[in-house]
């Protein structure tokens, strides 16, 4: 066993041989939207991230599917299934079946497995001093999926983001193949702050994210402004309490921002400082154009993350 749970690492990883590692990963949600072939298209992405998140690439996937087959029309399953597979095909995997369950709400997600040179492993524990932070997706989905849920927000203004949201993290993995990435992980439930928590502790380091320089979809900063929320904001910002200082003036809103779970998020990348631009340049030539540089990280006696 090469990474388990001890470092809150994506997944786990097993050593098969010398130039051989297996990840294995899990995990489902609930609709973030009623279109079910984007259901499944989402679900299908934030599952496979784990493992572009460890450095790897997805071989084999199988469908974890909950579904109240006696109240819903079986063809929203069908469509789920389908979101899903197409998904796992562009990723170059092979969908193997899976396992379902009559359950009152639907939810659907993947079992992945993928392989990783030992050598290549992406952990978020690797973060050094010195090291720029690079973000590859922008920040909101939680907000936003809640505000079309409530009527704030009209679904045409939710699909305008779909396509990035349901996009896999192969090609910013991809982008990455030339630069002395250091550490990594994906954005999901935990928020920003969280998963940029997370690697604080795993490398025993400060990590200073700039606020102005964090990527929003398109109305999550209003969303909040209007009273959105999520139901997971106030659980991710009491998991880090005491862990974090604000180094800026944000007002009560913008400081939701930085708990806001994310759906299928971006990949948090820690690089040598000198290589960041570089590496930005390089995921927008190849087509992320909200890759931004968000941070820096310097030495700590305790790990902390500072809001500048």
């Amino acid at each position: 066993m090469l990474v388990g749970f001890e470092t809150s690492d994506d997944a786990a990883v097993y050593r098969l041989s010398p130039d051989t590692a297996v990840i294995s990963t899990v995990d489902f949600i609930t609709p973030p939207v009623d279109d079910p072939y984007w259901f499944g298209q989402i679900a299908a992405a934030n599952s496979l991230s784990d493992v572009y998140a460890m450095g790897g690439r997805p071989i084999l996937a199988l469908n974890l599917v909950m579904f109240p087959s006696k109240a819903l029309d079986m063809g929203l399953l069908k469509e789920i299934l389908r979101g899903g597979n197409d998904k796992v095909v562009e990723a170059g995997a092979s969908m193997a079946g899976g396992h379902s369950v009559d359950d009152n709400e639907p939810k659907y997600g993947l079992a992945v497995t993928g392989v990783v040179h030992p050598d290549r492993i992406l952990m978020n524990s690797g973060v050094r001093p010195g090291d720029s932070l690079v973000l590859t997706k922008p920040l909101g989905t939680g907000v936003l999926f809640n505000a079309n849920r409530s009527g704030k927000l009209p679904y045409r203004e939710l699909l305008a983001i779909l396509p990035t949201v349901a996009s896999l993290n192969r090609i910013a993995l991809d982008g990455t193949a030339r630069f002395d990435v250091h550490a990594g992980t994906d954005i999901t439930g935990f928020g920003l702050l969280g998963h940029s928590l997370e690697m604080a502790r795993g490398s025993g380091v400060c990590i200073r994210l700039s606020f102005p320089d964090l990527p929003f979809y398109p109305n999550a900063q209003a969303m909040y402004r209007k009273g959105e929320t999520t139901g997971s904001n106030a659980a991710n910002r009491q998991a880090v309490e005491g862990s974090w200082e604000l180094k800026t003036k944000l007002d009560s809103r913008e400081e939701e921002l930085l708990f806001d779970p994310q759906t299928s998020g971006g990949l948090l990348l820690a690089l040598p400082g000198a290589q960041a631009d570089e590496l930005v340049r390089t995921l927008k030539s190849a087509g992320l154009e909200d890759a931004t540089r968000i941070g820096e990280v310097v030495p700590s006696d305790r790990p902390l993350v500072h809001i500048v």
